[in-house]
């Protein structure tokens, strides 16, 4: 695996794409977390795109869950995976898996967050994760993980923090419950005591986007200390370490922010370390690092 050769053909992955994104309300009244752009990409995009790094495409090999604002999710896929929409509430993160094991059918899993924003500047995305499966003996819990500022705290794993992507295999998948729970209570822990989890180090910079602070802080990473601006946006008034989205149209100043695909700053406005909606919501937020 190492290199970023294909991985096994038996592996299928699934990118998790159901949750409600509570903590960052406002953002996700009208979008769903895995739909949020972070430098300009859906982060769905680019879970998919790094499983595609992997060699995993298609709706044979790659399966995405949808359940808040369910539709727009299953429009923004199309026919890229298969998709699996759970009806009424999220079923959580096993939940979720545990409703595809028909589609999975007897594969080992690779298990994506939609909602985990990764980058390393010396592996493309894909490569970059391929560790996770490199030497894989097919039994154990893998997960991806960077080490704990306190390894001892709640939450971790052989002192590190999980980073958006673990490796199942078929033999715990099988008998998950289609019922309201998560991996970690179900398979991580249990798999933890029993001396059957491995924690794969990633190597380059991780957000979980769960938040306004971090999801922020993500977008500034993606423009590199830049400025990010699609090319269908219009600036005119003065633009510092920003990311601006497809329509957008910044008249007025913005420093440190994320002016949303449509969203307008008119001139006369500044903004410093927030987050411009469509609605024209403003998000405050205060990035990481």
């Amino acid at each position: 695996m190492t290199g970023g050769a294909a991985v096994p053909a038996e592996v299928c992955a699934v990118v998790l794409a159901a949750g409600e994104g509570t903590r960052l309300r406002p953002l996700t009244e009208r979008v769903p977390k895995a739909l949020c752009p972070v430098g300009n990409v859906p982060l769905l995009d680019r879970a998919l795109a790094r499983v595609a790094g992997l060699g995993l495409a298609g709706p044979d090999r790659v399966a995405v869950n949808a359940c808040y604002l369910g539709d727009q999710v299953v429009a923004h896929v199309g026919d890229r995976a298969h998709v699996s929409v759970e009806p009424g509430d999220p079923l959580g993160t096993a939940g979720g898996v545990a409703n595809l094991r028909d589609w999975i059918d007897g594969r080992p899993v690779l298990v994506g967050n939609a909602d985990a924003y990764l980058a390393d500047p010396a592996a493309a995305p894909g490569p970059d994760v391929a560790a996770l499966l490199d030497g894989w003996d097919g039994h154990t819990v893998r997960l991806l993980g960077q080490s704990a500022a306190d390894p001892a705290a709640p939450g971790t794993f052989s002192g590190h923090c999980f980073t958006g992507f673990s490796l199942l295999p078929w033999r715990l998948v099988r008998d998950l419950p289609v019922v309201l729970s998560d991996l970690v209570r179900a398979l991580w822990r249990p798999a933890e005591a029993a001396g059957a989890l491995e924690v794969v180090p990633y190597r380059g910079t991780f957000y979980d986007t769960g938040t306004p602070a971090d999801y922020l802080a993500a977008n500034l990473h993606a423009a590199a200390g830049g400025v990010l601006v699609d090319r269908s946006a219009t600036v005119t008034g003065r633009c510092v370490e920003s990311v601006v989205g497809a329509g957008a149209r910044v008249d007025g100043d913005v420093c440190r922010t994320v002016v949303w695909p449509g969203a307008v700053v008119p001139d006369g406005e500044r903004l410093c370390g927030v987050i411009r909606t469509a609605d024209g919501s403003t998000v405050t937020a205060t990035a990481h690092g």
